[in-house]
């Protein structure tokens, strides 16, 4: 899988949104991405640290209480 993989899913998936809306405006895309994706990405990465903050920490690039933070926003702790 490359980049350009990943950022087909998201055309797919925003294309498929918007389709969906019908009559509706969007509001807060950014954030619902984000947001999505984020939590997606965290539940994998630890899932493959088997558990191990410090090593889900480094395979992310962030320092591991960012990851704290994170994982706690998203009720993953």
């Amino acid at each position: 899988m490359n980049n350009n993989d990943l950022a087909d899913c998201v055309r797919r998936t925003l294309n498929r949104y918007f389709r969906d809306l019908e009559d509706e405006k969007p509001h807060d895309i950014h954030a619902m991405v984000i947001a999505n994706v984020e939590r997606a990405m965290l539940e994998i990465v630890l899932e493959k640290a088997a558990g191990n903050q410090t090593v889900a920490a480094e395979m992310l690039g962030i320092n591991r209480n960012t990851l704290r933070r994170k994982l706690s926003e998203y009720t993953l702790l």
